[in-house]
Order: C-alpha cells, then structure tokens, then sequence
C-alpha cells in the first residue's frame, strides 16, 4: 500500500514541475527561428517539392534505377508535412509568443 501512495505523490510532484515548467507555453528560440524562416515561404513551395519528387522518382522508375526510385518517392511524404507544418505556424501566427 505504501508504494501506491509514494507513486501517487511522485506522479502529483511530476505533474505539477511539468505544469509550472512553462507556465505561458511559449516556444523556445530554436522554435521561434525555424518558425520565423518557414513563415516566409510560400506553402506552395513544399506541394511542388513533393510533385516534384513524386515526377523523380517516376523517372527513376522508368530507367530501371529501382533503389534510386524508392528513395527518392519517400520524401514527397516529408515535403507534405513540411507544407502542413508551415501552414499550422502561418495560421496560429507564430509571432502570438513573442
């Protein structure tokens, strides 16, 4: 019975460092930069990205270069969520932390 009640009040101090840790939920300075710079590309730029190494990867295919193919098609999925995630920080506003 002790151990339940000691991980209980250890689970409740975790809970509460974690809470008062950032308390305003604002970004750190890494974030804040990679956000600034994603920011000012247009979202287009990573949905050609993604065409664009879907059509590489079509040719690679074409040319029987099968390992440069696969390599290549799997970064269209990246490029997606690049755009999604330059898209989320352009609609939140990445500047409501500063």
């Amino acid at each position: 019975m002790e151990t339940t009640e000691k991980l209980k009040s250890n689970g409740a101090d975790l809970k509460a460092k974690a809470d008062n840790y950032n308390p305003q939920h604002k970004e750190g300075p890494v974030a804040a930069a990679i956000e600034d710079y994603t920011a000012r590309l247009p979202s287009d730029t990573f949905l050609w990205a993604a065409l664009g190494s879907m059509a590489i990867s079509a040719a690679f295919k074409v040319m029987g270069r099968e390992k440069d193919s696969t390599f290549v098609g799997q970064w269209a999925p990246s490029f997606l969520l690049l755009g999604l995630y330059n898209k989320i920080v352009k609609m939140q506003g990445y500047e409501k932390d500063k």
